[in-house]
């Protein structure tokens, strides 16, 4: 018993913060960096640009360094620290700095983007900000909360709050969102802005906590009706806030377990019966859904059964799974040239691509020629002429694009049933023998006839 109080003790000490905090002081310091005007208006401005030049070249170092420069993090702390401490006139002073704050990021990143020579082919950075998550939600918390005790701190590290900085990530979001503007891609702009405030949202919330906790002093009424009031007024603004946030944080981890079952999902069931899922795309803005794009026989009723049960045994709904087929039969005992098949353009990041419907438009007008002079019948006699393990075989063509690039590129799927397996070598040369005989990039699969 000696020995665990000892330990206690020694935990307690070790845990215990309010011996190495000032709150007075931290309150002060708050105060006097949420104001914006002079220097900070071009350090606002200048870092800003430097974010904007990171993310249009995709370097990360750039933009890291951007995030430490912004003096973001000031206003945002002021929010947290009049919502715990009922300052109604250091929470009007907060949402005012924070206002102009946003405003000149997006005015600077609109103009950097807008007359900007470079346009990225591949612009990750970028992308990469305008789609919230959950953990997304974990990092501004946790990072609030780190930043507001660094404040409070009678001896500061100094690298506390940078590191909250580059870690909340508060100017990549905001360069975004002025890019979107700059561009006409509103998706990038209301994304971004989503992510923006969400990380200000949970900041100024683990400020609110960690301010009550440490027990900031709080705002002195010479009315106390008046205090009352302001003391109301601030608990409706914390219950209007943390509400929708809780709300819109377990609807991001119910997407994001989405994502994970529906990938785990696909890749353990590629085949299904004579099919194969060849591409996939999970949508999770608006609902849930994984649309599966399969080649080769139509699926049976009996596969379809099949597949639904196992996407519910993932996690799937039956109603969340959209099946789409493009393959048609090319049998080798084919007599006809009228067996021709053509597939469908491989799809992927619907929401980009509708975004430049008069490319996309184009993209199909392409796909549709592509059947034009190819003669499926005789390149199949030749496969199984050639290969006689190979029985039956399934050809599908089409332009493809990535999810991320609209250069096409003509793709041909090859999906064989063979009575034995192909060598490793013998597929190879089959490959290669198809890519000269068709002039486009080949993809051989192969599946063992039951």
């Amino acid at each position: 018993m000696v020995l665990w109080n000892s330990i206690r003790k020694e935990l307690a000490g070790i845990g215990n913060i309010f011996s190495d905090i000032d709150t007075g002081a931290a309150a002060r310091n708050i105060r006097n960096n949420i104001f914006f005007r002079g220097p900070n208006v071009w350090i606002l401005a200048f870092s800003t640009i430097i974010a904007s030049v990171g993310l249009n070249v995709n370097s990360t170092a750039v933009i890291i360094g951007a995030m430490l420069i912004s003096p973001l993090m000031g206003p945002i702390i002021g929010l947290g620290l009049s919502l715990g401490t009922n300052d109604m006139s250091l929470l009007k002073d907060s949402w005012r700095n924070l206002f102009v704050m946003v405003m000149i990021s997006l005015i600077a990143s609109f103009l950097f983007f807008l007359l900007s020579p470079l346009n990225l082919a591949n612009p990750t950075e970028l992308e990469a900000r305008t789609s919230p998550s959950i953990y997304d939600v974990i990092i501004a918390f946790f990072g609030g909360l780190a930043g507001i005790l660094e404040q409070s701190r009678k001896e500061k590290g100094g690298t506390v709050i940078s590191g909250v900085a580059i870690a909340t990530a508060l100017m990549p979001p905001l360069c975004t969102a002025g890019y979107g503007l700059a561009k006409g891609m509103l998706p990038y702009f209301f994304g971004a802005m989503g992510l923006f405030l969400i990380n200000t949202i949970f900041i100024t919330i683990a400020t609110y906590i960690a301010t009550i906790y440490l027990r900031f002093p709080a705002a002195e009424f010479a009315d106390a009706a008046k205090g009352r009031q302001t003391q109301r007024m601030i608990t409706i603004i914390v219950v209007l806030v943390t509400i929708p946030s809780i709300f819109s944080a377990v609807m991001m981890v119910r997407a994001n377990n989405f994502i994970v079952d529906a990938e785990k999902f696909v890749n353990e069931h590629r085949h299904f019966g004579r099919s194969y899922i060849y591409d996939y795309q999970i949508q999770t803005r608006k609902g849930h859904s994984l649309s599966l794009f399969m080649a080769g026989e139509s699926i049976s009723a009996e596969d379809r059964l099949a597949l639904y049960s196992a996407a519910s045994e993932a996690g799937i709904k039956p109603e969340e799974i959209i099946i789409r087929e493009n393959g048609v039969e090319i049998d080798s005992t084919a007599s006809s040239e009228n067996s021709a098949i053509m597939k469908g353009i491989f799809e992927r990041a619907e929401q980009q691509l509708r975004e430049r419907d008069e490319k996309i438009t184009f993209l199909e007008e392409k796909v549709r020629t592509l059947s034009d002079g190819l003669p499926y019948t005789q390149l199949t006699k030749e496969i199984t002429t050639q290969y006689p393990q190979i029985s039956e075989v399934y050809i599908t063509r089409g332009a493809g694009v990535t999810a991320d690039s609209l250069h096409q590129r003509d793709l041909t799927l090859i999906y064989a049933f063979v009575n034995e397996e192909l060598p490793r070598e013998r597929l190879a040369l089959l490959t290669d023998w198809l890519k000269i005989r068709l002039q486009s990039d080949v993809t051989v699969i192969t599946q063992m006839n039951k």
